[in-house]
């Protein structure tokens, strides 16, 4: 689902992570339009259904369906997206390089063949849902992850609560444990920002090697965890905001 957060200019859209939500970028798209008309998308999955097997191929063909359904999108966009909609991201981009003018790449890599998402899943499982109130997120998962999920839960009457299927979940994250998407990324042309965090996820080395053969430059931000916008948001904000002005 595609939501219009206004502002004017060229376009931007916003990916969020997996487990995320279009509201994860609430607190950057003030400072965002600044730089454009700026939108947000809500994955399949993520609190609407999902309608086949969830492969990277699918939700880059949602994604293409959503911004065909949006009157005046034909300008190129500046698509910013964080782990899960970063990889989106970069697959849309080689999918469709007419539709894309620069990406920004946040905390995402392209192979993370030999992972699992098995163990992950059985801990998601246990969370104690319904949290019964925003503080209960915030005191078992901490300021930064317990906002990221404020933006994304459901929340219901009793509570919150997860807003799509931890099988689901656990299958786009297996997903990456079994093939990689350096073939999508090589055949990106446009130029590129890659933000990484001192405590990434990613494997060890491959965000500075993404630069290789591309028209990109790489940031590594001290002191951020997976979710650098959120663990830094004035260095993310600074970094983004050279890229694009640096685009002309």
């Amino acid at each position: 689902m595609l939501h219009d957060e206004g502002g004017t200019g060229r376009p931007i859209l916003l990916l969020h992570g997996l487990m995320g939500s279009s509201r994860t970028w609430s607190r950057h798209v003030p400072w965002l339009r600044e730089h454009g008309h700026v939108y947000t998308f809500d994955a399949a999955g993520h609190g609407r259904p999902i309608d086949g097997e969830p492969t990277t191929e699918l939700f880059v063909d949602d994604l293409a369906a959503a911004l065909g359904d949006l009157d005046g999108m034909d300008e190129p966009l500046t698509v910013i997206g964080h782990s899960m909609g970063a990889l989106h991201a970069w697959c849309f981009a080689a999918a469709h390089p007419d539709r894309i003018r620069a990406l920004v790449i946040e905390d995402m890599a392209p192979d993370f063949r030999g992972r699992t998402a098995q163990d992950w899943a059985a801990m998601v499982s246990a969370w104690p849902q319904p949290f019964p109130t925003e503080e209960s997120v915030l005191e078992y998962f901490g300021e930064v992850a317990g906002r990221y999920f404020l933006d994304s839960f459901d929340r219901r009457p009793d509570g919150w609560y997860l807003h799509g299927t931890v099988e689901t979940f656990r299958d786009i994250s297996e997903e990456w444990g079994t093939r990689d998407f350096w073939a999508q990324w090589d055949a990106v042309r446009a130029p590129a920002l890659l933000i990484e965090g001192e405590f990434t996820i990613t494997p060890e080395g491959q965000m500075r090697r993404m630069l290789e053969g591309h028209d990109a430059r790489y940031v590594w931000v001290a002191q951020a965890g997976h979710l650098v916008h959120d663990d830094q948001p004035e260095r993310f904000r600074a970094a983004v905001e050279e890229f694009l002005a640096s685009l002309g």
